[in-house]
């Protein structure tokens, strides 16, 4: 059967005619034309605005780190010069971001000024760090960047946790850490316990002597017989404890090419305490393996009281507040620990790497 298209019903159409159809193409464009242009207006200016944030239900305004105003409105607007506008985008801190803790998060190539109460050496590792950047790159080097900032701000607060030096923020810590955050070491420590007293024992019997490589430090039998000093190998002491010395170079994490890491016998006396004090910084753990641990020494962290064990390590934080007691008899003996300092495990290999930088022995 044939059908016809007249035979279809469909709905009655008007047919436009060239020019209208042309209108309409024209207003379409136009329109296209101006979303693209709203679109483009709304992007913010390199290097001088900030990704939008709604708090509270408004939004946050942009506030320039130079200029301020108190008492009355400041609605003048800042003219952008062309050196401004070429500039790559660099987003600053602004004031709620440090408080939030957040700061750490933006580039560190911003035109923020280092705080001009820092100390000398925090200006010295501040310069350190841009040279760093300035030969290999400013990637992962935000948290370092942030504690550099607000090494200030922690020195002017009393807390149980204020390294001197440095402290990198953002790094969960405990007084004492568990074995498995470097089980590697210890394990490679703890095997060797036997032959590592054995070397101690035989510099030990010679005598405490400057002369013989010791350094005193204080009345009461208080030594160190350091075999890396400030991440300088002492070659002479080393010589005297060769197979200590390997050991100390088969550890994955051990701090050796920069001036916060060490490693030595230490001894304390009967009845020494050394007093309250924190370490220099947090990015670091110090591995204490016990080697004479006479009864009643014993080290406070944080408030949390430990005691040695001949042959086991302790994971120490010693940006912590800590003291050492050693309050045995006279004839009790020396508390003799190697004391080993590694990498805190949450300190990544790209800031490992600008620490070594920054405190490199030879700057």
């Amino acid at each position: 059967m044939h059908w016809s298209m007249n035979t279809l019903p469909l709905p009655p159409y008007v047919e436009l005619g060239v020019h209208s159809l042309s209108g309409l193409l024209w207003t379409l464009l136009l329109l296209f034309l101006w979303h693209c242009y709203r679109m483009g207006s709304d992007l913010p200016i390199p290097g001088h605005a900030h990704a939008v944030k709604l708090k509270s239900g408004s939004r946050r305004s942009i506030i320039s780190r130079g200029g301020s105003c108190a008492g009355t409105k400041c609605s003048a607007r800042s003219k952008l010069s062309r050196s401004d506008q070429i500039t790559p985008f660099i987003s600053m801190e602004t004031e709620e971001d440090e408080e939030q803790g957040q700061g750490y998060l933006t580039p560190v190539l911003s035109h923020a000024l280092f705080p001009a109460q820092a100390s000398a050496e925090a200006k010295k590792l501040y310069a350190a760090l841009q040279e760093y950047a300035k030969r290999y790159s400013w990637v992962g080097m935000g948290r370092i960047h942030k504690g550099l900032r607000e090494q200030v701000r922690l020195n002017d607060h009393s807390a149980i946790q204020k390294p001197h030096l440095f402290f990198l923020p953002d790094v969960p810590s405990v007084p004492f850490f568990p074995r498995d955050a470097h089980r590697h070491d210890i394990e490679v420590l703890e095997a060797n316990y036997s032959i590592i007293l054995t070397e101690f024992k035989a510099v030990y019997q010679r005598g405490i002597d400057p002369k013989l490589g010791w350094t005193c430090m204080g009345p009461k039998g208080q030594a160190v017989f350091p075999l890396y000093s400030a991440g300088v190998c002492v070659a002479g002491n080393c010589r005297s404890c060769p197979c200590t010395y390997r050991t100390l170079l088969s550890l994955r994490t051990f701090i050796s090419s920069n001036s916060l890491g060490s490693a030595g016998f230490w001894l304390l006396g009967p009845g020494a305490t050394l007093g309250s004090s924190y370490g220099p910084t947090n990015t670091r753990l110090r591995c204490h393996l016990g080697l004479q641990t006479p009864p009643s020494c014993e080290l406070v962290v944080g408030g949390e009281p430990q005691c040695w064990s001949e042959g086991h390590c302790l994971l120490v934080d010693d940006s912590f507040l800590h003291t050492v007691s050693h309050k045995g008899p006279p004839d009790a003996g020396p508390r003799v620990i190697l004391s080993v300092d590694l990498w805190h495990p949450n300190v990544a290999a790209a800031e490992r790497q600008a620490l070594d930088f920054m405190f490199s022995p030879d700057l």
